[in-house]
């Protein structure tokens, strides 16, 4: 089991990650600054939205995809809007 999962940041910025550990303990990894990188000086962080999928490489290849994504596709996954979702591909490929 693997998971992907975007976490809003202090800022309001967007951080996308996979993992395999539980995903409230991975959330707890960023907030308390184990993990080095773009989250730790964006503390705190709060989980927005995550996806639970059977396979490491389909988690992997999922982050890839959504870290590609501008803020507003994002936005619209995370609040499960999936109309807006479509539109805002769709702006990104005129």
């Amino acid at each position: 089991m693997a998971y992907v999962y975007i976490l809003r940041c202090a800022d309001g910025s967007y951080y996308t990650g996979c993992t395999t550990k539980p995903i409230e303990g991975r959330v707890a990894e960023h907030n308390v600054g184990i993990v080095d990188g773009y989250t730790k000086l964006r503390r705190p962080v709060a989980l927005v939205w995550h996806l639970e999928l059977g396979h490491v490489r389909d988690a992997v290849e999922r982050e890839r995809q959504i870290k590609g994504w501008s803020r507003r596709k994002k936005e619209a996954l995370i609040a499960g809007d999936m109309e807006r979702l479509k539109q805002a591909a769709k702006r990104k490929q005129v």
